[in-house]
């Protein structure tokens, strides 16, 4: 399976996510890419474009991306659910459980070696917890052998916007160094990712 055969099924809505957008985001990005982030949902800007973080979150993201030397054009964007809730509310687990096939899926063709959780909903579902982003940012876990590392969400950064010492975006710029840090020192690719699916079910 490629990735336009991929977003070909997707657009194909579950019974589960019968309550949100019809519209779908699914993710943009190098197919190789060996950086991914993860966001929960697309938001009304997101959901009008079609493209992952595009609305001001988005464009805080692009910001903290370039201030550690890295390019959105380098890095795959996506979402855990692929369509818009109403009123951009949280996604409920039956709608994380029934979009979850298409991420695993995703991250199988990329085979990404860090993946960046953004908030709550993605780190929850990647580290199999109820603890917050706010206990979580800041240190590496593994996943099927992928690095992964907990961010906070750039939505939050923007209700918080004071760069002050221990503050949210002084402690995202610290996260987004450690990010870059290990990509640059990351070897080559060996084998692919293989995700178990006992634990993670895919749809396909």
């Amino acid at each position: 399976m490629t990735l336009s055969e991929l977003e070909r099924r997707a657009a194909s809505k579950p019974p589960a996510l019968r309550d949100l957008s019809d519209n779908l985001v699914f993710g943009e990005g190098p197919e190789d890419a060996r950086f991914m982030l993860v966001g929960e949902a697309p938001g009304e800007d997101e959901d009008l474009s079609g493209r992952p973080f595009v609305g001001r979150a988005g464009q805080l993201l692009d910001k903290v991306l370039e201030a550690v030397g890295l390019s959105r054009d380098e890095v795959y964007i996506t979402n855990v659910v692929k369509h818009r809730p109403p009123g951009n509310r949280t996604p409920t687990p039956a709608e994380v459980a029934a979009s979850e096939g298409v991420l695993l899926e995703q991250i199988r063709l990329i085979q990404p070696q860090v993946i960046g959780t953004l908030g709550n909903v993605p780190t929850q579902y990647f580290l199999r917890t109820n603890e917050g982003i706010t206990r979580l940012r800041g240190r590496w876990h593994d996943w099927h052998g992928i690095r992964v590392m907990p961010l906070f969400h750039p939505a939050y950064l923007l209700r918080n916007p004071s760069r002050e010492r221990g503050g949210p975006k002084w402690l995202t710029w610290q996260d987004m160094q450690e990010v870059k840090r290990v990509l640059d020192s990351l070897p080559p690719r060996q084998g692919n990712v293989v995700i178990d699916t006992a634990e993670q079910a895919s749809l396909f």
